[in-house]
């Protein structure tokens, strides 16, 4: 006699004792019959399984992760029905609401194109920290391989290799220098130059990483550039953008004599104003812009006034670059109030 499985639905026949199985619909993995607390059970931890997954994930699942944890084709059918899943690609299920950041939608994306892919030129950009927003428009997407998915714009690059890829904030990004050759021919004339300067001085990048994807790619529209700022990176970074812009600011509105990345009490300063006794320290995005980077700041601000008694004015890149002449009005009062106070 065929073994009935245990919790499964018996109808005995009058009078004979012999118990017929009734055959279940769903299945176990699939949408369970109310009213029964081990399905309820089974329900409750595939759910908590799929927000685990989808946590690590900017919010998405697959349909292969789906089936893997248990789930039938029919199941996932009726999750979607009833909203619980939201198909944003092929195979590519938001889980309860569709995302919202860019960081969530690039992990969709990722999902989507799956292994080998990554992003690239300004989405790679931004999770670089060159850009302070995601920029506006659809995601941009590498892959060594052909791949048509209708919801997503996918470049194909036959010579990306592995050294080409990184991974930032949880995702698949180009490395920095196939990054900088990725936007060099989108951006404006000076903008590489400052961008390479950034990852310098963060020590991001190398001439040999720039020289490399450059020869590797000698038809891309970015190489020469990229072997042009190769060729005159000789030495250290010696100055971020930020701070290049903050010379042409002190000579347009003459500023008095001051040194820049000099030492005092131990700590590197962007800018020293000698006569006045006042540091400014120039806030990058790309520097400055973790909760770990803001109380280090402040610390060291702290401990020079209290060692040396300089105080130090903090200014960030959209102030000098959308207020310049406030700011150097605030300067020029406070370098001559401070001159006045020390005499």
């Amino acid at each position: 006699m065929r073994e009935i499985p245990a919790n499964t639905p018996v109808a005995t026949r009058r009078g004979t004792g012999v118990g017929v199985a009734k055959a279940p619909s769903w299945g176990l993995c699939d949408p369970p019959q109310a009213g029964r607390p081990s399905d309820q059970i089974v329900k409750s931890n595939l759910n908590l399984a799929i927000a685990r997954l989808a946590r690590d994930q900017g919010g998405h699942v697959t349909t292969a992760q789906l089936l893997e944890l248990g789930l039938g084709r029919r199941a996932v059918q009726y999750r979607v029905a009833r909203g619980l899943l939201m198909r944003v690609h092929h195979g590519v299920y938001a889980v309860g609401h569709l995302p919202t950041s860019p960081a969530d939608r690039a992990h969709g994306a990722l999902l989507a194109a799956g292994p080998g892919s990554a992003l690239c030129g300004r989405s790679a950009a931004a999770l670089w920290m060159l850009y302070q927003h995601w920029p506006e428009g659809p995601l941009e997407l590498v892959a060594p391989r052909r791949l048509r998915i209708p919801t997503l714009p996918l470049r194909r690059c036959t010579s990306l290799l592995s050294r080409d890829l990184r991974v930032q904030a949880g995702l698949r990004v180009t490395s920095a220098a196939r990054t900088l050759l990725d936007i060099a021919p989108q951006t404006r004339t000076r903008d590489p130059h400052c961008f390479h300067n950034e990852l310098r001085m963060r020590r991001l990048i190398g001439n040999d990483a720039l020289v490399d994807v450059a020869r590797r790619n000698p038809r891309h529209p970015g190489s020469a550039k990229l072997l042009a700022l190769a060729g005159a990176s000789d030495g250290e970074a010696k100055r971020s953008a930020l701070e290049i812009d903050w010379q042409r600011f002190a000579a347009r509105y003459g500023l008095p004599e001051y040194s820049m990345n000099v030492l005092v009490c131990g700590v590197r300063v962007d800018v020293l104003f000698t006569p006045g006794r006042l540091i400014v320290e120039l806030d990058g995005w790309s520097t400055h812009g973790t909760r770990r980077a803001f109380e280090a700041d402040r610390g060291a601000d702290a401990m020079i006034l209290a060692a040396s008694g300089v105080p130090t004015v903090r200014i960030t890149r959209e102030g000098l670059r959308s207020a310049p002449s406030l700011q150097a009005g605030r300067l020029a009062a406070i370098l001559s109030r401070y001159r006045v106070c020390t005499r």
